[in-house]
């Protein structure tokens, strides 16, 4: 008998039954084996169930089946079914698929879960769980007690042996042409390999990767290019590439494919999974920017996804796995496909459901000593506290008509299986901000900012898919309930905050920015008490703004945008949204002078101080105009990216998306709709639309660039943060134009010091 503690680092099946992969507390990797049969379920009438039985023994298949009792979530009652339980999971996914092909029009239920899912769910585990194993001498689990809980704060994690791939040179898009020798980074050294000699080339990287063994293998473009390209020349010339730790396993390949997502085309590139060894393709990792490794550790322990694809699927795929873990523990049946459809609406009542989150009009202009109070996670809190899910909606039960303005009832009987799922990430996720705000900064700090914002993606998302139409747990009443029960929190809130004095300057969705002359820091903690007394839901002092600005629409001066300002905290945080430093289409050299010159008008404390540093921005403007017509500026920094709408040869106008995609396209370089493109405009007025501009994959610096368009850019990104001193475009460009010797003359808005009388007579959207 064999003891190990250690980290369950994954799972998955094979001929032999289930391998289990568990690195222990000084680093070393171990294969070990158990067992899992994974069920799926058939409900129909007799005789199709009878046909069903007939086929499977036929075909002597290894199943075991009998009748079974399950709850259906929707139709809110017991079904008694066939379970077809799979003794080989390796087979689970080929079986149910003769199955459903022999008789499609059958429902079928726990059909599409990883039997990694099921071992999870049948064992109480969970990935980089810690725990306690006893094996016997041939690697078969014979024990395992687990010793942590997902839902720990603080939690060890396996210490990991890292490998980085890359090509050198610029990060720039290889199947776009780029190419680079092979650059492989370890703990202790970084190794360039010569990729004109591909034997060699392999025999070096098979070394390494014998050598340092690692468990992770971090990559940028490894899935769409890297690794395909190195299993091709190890067939090639018929040599071992040992990528996965496990000899037995080929890497999983997925090919890349688009969808269409709310109005949008996404492109989802190929992946190239491993067995016993992690891939994450730092290029092909959903929302890796926002939350990093430690992000995805958390959503890994949470959802029960392995760690490869929870770097690579949305948040939705995480919430669903969460929410089946739940519906498998209370033996709720787990649909295969949604099947729930709309209650029926008239017109009328349509437009009092439907109404969404409740947001009004910023009060455009600059203003002081503001504070803005978040509810803390609103919508999920919301559903938790009031039992908002697809079955405790207008249940036949209950017919109290509690939900506020569209009076839905909702179950008092039974706990929902989504406020069941929610509750404890929602209570996660708050211990993890409060406890970030008490920490010291430091990396402890940034862990827990990482781990709150990756539970964030998850929250929100659980809002969207209750209206989401393919969301197998998902009901558009439940999604109106709680946007009306949001609007209801948020009016209230607003009447609490004008009772206390304050005048509301801008709500939207779950904040208010509120102000109040010579207020004062003790005035924050009733008010936020009250509120959360009062509307049952937590709100917090996100933080208090010595000044921010809520800007205009482009094409209306007077109306504000909900989600596009910017502003700088007391302790000298600056946040921005919706500006074009936070847009992915805007050039990384505008966004840092954009920065930058925000940079500059932090330092201000007040409205004045702030119109004080205006002249310093447009020094700073003139400063990178120069630099710009010097062709200073390096092209790789001009690049703009953008998102392909369809495919090349589907264009009809020579705009510079078109222009650019064809260019890629006839040096062989297949696109996909959604993909996403980066060039660097050369000339926009160029007669011949090729010469307009030019992939930075195939530029260099002999080509240059627009630099009257790329200013014109610069000067309209800085218009956008000079806009509350009054300041347009044509107005910078004069200021620009004047020697900085000449004096400064300013003629201050009329309106800059008048007071503000905000939301009372603002209109809300």
């Amino acid at each position: 008998m064999n003891r190990i503690n250690g980290w369950i680092f994954d799972v998955y099946a094979d001929e032999q039954g289930l391998v289990v992969w568990v690195i222990d507390t000084a680093g070393v990797a171990h294969q070990l084996r158990d067992t899992v049969a994974p069920s799926f379920f058939v409900f129909g009438s007799h005789a199709d169930l009878h046909a069903v039985c007939v086929m499977l023994s036929a075909a002597h298949l290894p199943v075991r089946l009998r009748r079974a009792e399950r709850h259906d979530l929707f139709l809110r009652r017991d079904l008694t079914l066939l379970e077809v339980q799979v003794l080989r999971p390796l087979l689970f996914a080929s079986i149910f698929a003769r199955v459903r092909t022999f008789r499609p029009a059958l429902t079928y239920y726990n059909a599409d879960l990883s039997p990694a899912q099921f071992y999870y769910f049948e064992k109480g585990l969970f990935p980089l769980a810690y725990c306690e194993i006893q094996t016997n001498a041939a690697g078969w689990i014979n024990a395992l007690e687990v010793k942590d809980s997902c839902w720990d704060l603080e939690y060890r994690l396996p210490p990991l042996r890292t490998m980085s791939v890359r090509l050198a040179g610029q990060a720039a898009n290889p199947t776009h042409e780029f190419r680079g020798e092979l650059e492989i980074h370890t703990e202790d050294r970084v190794c360039v390999l010569d990729t004109s000699d591909p034997r060699e080339l392999l025999r070096t990287l098979n070394r390494l990767l014998q050598k340092y063994d690692p468990d992770l293998l971090i990559s940028e473009y490894g899935d769409s290019f890297i690794l395909p390209q190195l299993i091709q020349l190890a067939n090639r010339y018929g040599m071992h590439l040992p990528l996965n730790r496990d000899p037995k396993q080929a890497p999983l390949s997925r090919q890349a494919y688009s969808y269409a997502s709310y109005g949008r085309i996404v492109y989802r590139s190929a992946s190239h999974l491993l067995f016993g060894r992690w891939h994450i393709d730092l290029h092909n990792a959903f929302r890796m920017g926002d939350y990093w490794l430690d992000g995805i550790f958390e959503l890994a322990r949470l959802t029960g996804l392995n760690v490869q694809k929870v770097a690579r699927t949305s948040t939705g795929t995480g919430i669903s796995a969460i929410e089946a873990a739940t519906a498998y523990r209370r033996k709720i049946l787990i649909p295969y496909y949604k099947r729930e459809a709309e209650d029926f609406k008239s017109a009328g009542e349509l437009i009092l459901t439907d109404k969404g989150g409740l947001t009004y009009r910023p009060i455009v202009g600059l203003h002081e000593n503001v504070a803005e109070i978040d509810f803390v996670s609103m919508y999920p809190f919301i559903m938790a506290k009031f039992n908002i899910s697809p079955e405790t909606i207008n249940c036949p039960c209950c017919h109290n008509s509690v939900v506020p303005d569209i009076g839905y009832s909702i179950c008092t009987h039974q706990r929902g299986l989504i406020p069941e799922s929610l509750e404890p990430l929602v209570a996660k996720r708050i211990r993890y901000k409060l406890g970030a705000k008490e920490l010291a900064a430091g990396p402890r700090q940034e862990i827990y900012r990482q781990r709150s914002q990756a539970i964030k993606g998850l929250l929100v998302t659980c809002f969207g898919y209750t209206g989401y139409k393919n969301a197998r747990f998902g009901k558009i009443e439940a999604h109106e309930a709680i946007t009306a029960y949001g609007r209801a929190v948020l009016i209230q809130a607003k009447e609490i905050v004008e009772d206390h004095g304050f005048d509301v300057l801008h709500l939207l969705i779950d904040s208010l920015w509120i102000k109040k002359r010579n207020s004062h820091d003790d005035e924050y903690p009733p008010l936020l008490a009250e509120i959360t007394e009062k509307t049952g839901v937590p709100i917090a002092l996100e933080g208090v703004y010595d000044w921010v600005a809520f800007l205009p629409a482009r094409e209306h001066e007077k109306i504000g945008v909900p989600n596009r300002y910017f502003g700088v905290f007391r302790n000298g945080a600056i946040k921005t949204r919706g500006i074009e430093l936070r847009r992915g289409d805007t050039a990384p050299w505008i966004k840092a002078v954009q920065q930058q010159a925000i940079d500059v008008l932090s330092v201000a404390h007040t409205r004045k101080e702030f119109f004080d540093q205006v002249p310093q921005v447009i020094d700073l403007i003139r400063e990178r105009l120069a630099e710009l017509r010097a062709q200073q500026v390096d092209y790789h920094d001009l690049a703009l990216t953008y998102r392909l709408t369809r495919d090349p040869q589907a264009y009809r106008h020579n705009t510079l998306n078109a222009v650019v995609a064809r260019q890629l396209s006839q040096r062989g370089v297949h696109l996909h709709p959604g993909e996403s493109i980066r060039y660097v405009i050369t000339d926009a007025q160029a007669r011949d639309p090729h010469a307009r501009a030019r992939p930075v994959d195939l530029m260099d610096a002999s080509y240059g660039y627009d630099v009257e368009k790329y200013a014109e850019l610069l000067l309209r990104a800085m218009a956008t943060i000079l806009q509350p001193a009054g300041i347009d475009q044509e107005q910078i460009e004069q200021k620009v134009a004047q020697t900085p010797t000449q004096p400064w003359v300013w003629q201050i808005p009329l309106d800059w010091f008048a007071p503000v009388n905000p939301c009372k007579s603002a209109k809300a959207d």
